[in-house]
């Protein structure tokens, strides 16, 4: 075979070793499965140990019927059994004969004891120990008496409260204090105090229009009040813009930041303002800014 294979395919004595070792090699790797099968003995089950898992079975099984007889005397079932009945006075015992478990029959019983009670057989819906299925199955047997009147009760139809109206009075918002405020129809405690905070702020009112400018105070409500109210003579705090500082003119609410600072520059470069026409030299202080504070500024 060598010769035979040298001749064919040029295969060295060495290499022709060499495939017969391999060709060897995969005949027994093909053949252990087979022997190994052979030689292998067939098992069997253990009888014994067949009886013992049969045994374990029984004995469990028994454990289980014991106990489910056990709580079966404990607990034994009911008869169902359906009559006419009023809930708002059936026992415990009465809502468990109707198919209630013991826990859903005190729950209802809790219920009435708290003060809970059934009006109308459609009231029992909103028991959620009770489920609609129940529901349906009990609701023809519900039977709730009229409640009685108590003749004790006497209707008493309603009084309506007529409240003392304030009187109409006249005001001066110049000297008045929040109290005396407070007695204008239309004003209360609030609109008291921002009138009063606003009118310090200004150094007094010289028009009843400025109520206008009170946070909150509308034109329909400076139409409820401007009838109850009056400005006295009492004249007005004045600033002397000649002297005032830039924390002096800031109170006045007419006049903004940049605004008082233009008025100090202008008065540092040219001198003291003489009177108010003055004023108009100044390019961000248009008219009627300047008959707002005229009131307010002294020379």
């Amino acid at each position: 075979m060598r010769i035979w294979f040298n001749k064919n395919f040029g295969v060295s004595k060495s290499e022709f070793n060499g495939l017969l070792f391999l060709f060897s090699i995969i005949v027994v790797i093909k053949a252990i499965p087979t022997i190994y099968g052979y030689y292998q003995p067939i098992s069997n089950d253990d009888p014994n140990l067949l009886a013992q898992i049969q045994q374990i079975s029984i004995t469990d099984q028994a454990y289980a019927n014991a106990v489910r007889d056990r709580i079966e005397d404990a607990n034994p079932r009911k008869t169902i059994k359906l009559f006419k009945f009023n809930p708002n006075t059936l026992d415990a015992e009465g809502w468990q004969t109707l198919g209630l478990s013991a826990k859903q029959a005190q729950s209802i019983i809790n219920y009435t004891n708290k003060g809970g009670k059934f009006y109308k057989a459609g009231d029992l819906q909103k028991m959620y120990t009770i489920s609609p299925d129940m529901y349906k199955r009990i609701l023809p047997y519900v039977n709730i008496p009229d409640q009685p009147v108590n003749a004790s009760r006497k209707y008493v139809p309603f009084e309506k409260k007529e409240y003392a109206k304030k009187a109409a009075v006249i005001v001066d918002i110049n000297k008045a204090d929040s109290m005396q405020l407070d007695e204008i129809k239309g004003i209360g405690g609030t609109f008291a105090l921002r009138i009063i905070k606003y009118r310090e702020r200004l150094g007094g009112f010289y028009k009843k229009e400025q109520l206008l400018e009170v946070y909150g105070l509308d034109s329909g409500k400076y139409a409820e009040i401007k009838d109850q109210i009056e400005i006295s003579n009492t004249p007005l705090k004045t600033i002397n813009i000649n002297t005032a500082t830039f924390n002096d003119l800031k109170r006045n609410p007419y006049l903004s930041f940049k605004q008082i600072n233009a008025i100090i520059q202008y008065r540092k470069q040219h001198g003291n303002y003489a009177n108010p026409s003055d004023l108009k030299k100044i390019i961000i202080l248009n008219q009627q800014v300047i008959d707002k504070i005229t009131p307010y500024i002294s020379f």
